[in-house]
C-alpha cells in the first residue's frame, strides 16, 4: 500500500493538484484500488473530483459524541454496533476510485478517544486499497490525529512565493525535528510555475528539500476552478495534467 499526502500553505492549489494526481494515478493503470481522502474541512477535493458523499467522517464523529453525552447505554451500544456501517456509508465509490471526506466537526474541545476510534476505522478500511492520496491542510497534526500517522510520501506543495516556501520549511521541520508524523520520503512540488525553474530549485536546496517536480501555470485549470467544474473533465492535453502525470510516474 502506498500512502501520499499533499500539504502546503493555503491558496497554493493543493486541492487541484491532488485531484490531478488522483487522475494521473488512475490513468496510469498501476495504482490498483485507489482511495482519495479529503482531509480538508472545506471538502474541495470532493468537488474537484466531481463526486458527492452521503456522510462525512465529521458527522460520524458528531454521532459518537452525541451518544456519549446522552449517557444512555442503548445509544452507545447502537453506535458501536453500526460504526462500521457508518464508515462504509461515508465512502463514495465511482469506477475505480473511492472517496472518503473528513468534513467539519462542530463539537469543540478534545475528544481524543473518538478521534482514535475513527482513525482506527480508517486504517482498517484503508487495508482494502493499494494506493491512498490525502488532500490535507497546511499542518500535519490533523492528518496524524484524524487520518494516518505514517506516510510513504509527503508532498509539500507551494507556489513560487516566499511565504509558500516558508511553509514548506516549517513542514520539513515538523517531520524532521518534531516527528509529528512518520514519512518515508518528503519533497516539494512547485505549482503554477511561470518562467525559469532554476531559481526555485536553488531556493529548495537552501532549505534542504528535494524537488519532486514543477507544475506550470495552466489557464485550463484556472478556468475550471473558477466555475467549479470537475478537474476529471480537464482536456487530456492540459499542460498541468501532463506535468502531474510525469510526477506520478516517480511514485511507482
Amino acid at each position: 500500500m502506498r500512502i501520499s499526502a499533499v500539504c502546503g500553505k493555503g491558496g497554493v492549489g493543493k486541492t487541484a493538484f491532488t485531484a490531478l494526481l488522483t487522475r494521473a494515478f488512475l490513468e496510469s493503470g498501476r495504482a490498483g484500488r485507489l482511495l482519495a481522502i479529503d482531509a480538508d474541512p472545506a471538502m474541495g477535493l470532493t468537488h474537484a473530483l466531481g463526486m458527492s458523499v452521503q456522510r462525512t467522517m465529521g458527522q460520524v464523529r458528531e454521532a459518537i459524541i452525541a451518544a456519549a453525552r446522552s449517557g444512555i447505554d442503548t445509544e452507545m451500544t447502537e453506535i458501536a454496533g453500526t460504526l462500521d456501517y457508518m464508515v462504509m456509508e461515508a465512502l463514495a465509490e465511482e469506477n475505480n476510485l473511492a472517496l472518503l471526506a473528513m468534513g467539519r466537526s462542530e463539537s469543540l474541545g478534545c475528544f481524543c478517544p473518538v478521534n482514535d476510534i475513527l482513525r482506527d476505522a480508517i486504517k482498517i478500511l484503508s487495508r482494502e486499497f493499494d494506493t491512498i492520496v490525502i488532500d490535507g491542510e497546511a499542518g500535519l497534526e490533523q492528518i496524524n490525529r484524524q487520518v494516518m500517522d505514517e506516510l510513504n510520501w509527503l508532498i509539500m506543495l507551494t507556489d513560487t512565493s516566499a511565504r509558500g516556501l516558508q511553509t514548506v520549511a516549517l513542514l520539513k521541520e515538523m517531520v524532521d525535528d518534531n516527528k509529528v508524523i512518520h514519512c518515508d520520503r518528503t519533497g516539494v512540488i512547485f505549482n503554477r510555475v511561470e518562467g525559469d525553474e532554476t531559481f526555485l530549485a536553488e531556493a529548495a536546496a537552501k532549505i534542504g528539500v528535494e524537488v519532486l517536480g514543477f507544475v506550470p501555470q495552466d489557464p485550463a485549470v484556472t478556468s475550471f476552478d473558477l466555475v467549479g467544474r470537475s478537474l476529471s473533465e480537464l482536456p487530456v492535453d492540459s499542460i498541468a495534467l501532463s506535468a502531474v502525470r510525469a510526477i506520478a510516474e516517480t511514485f511507482f
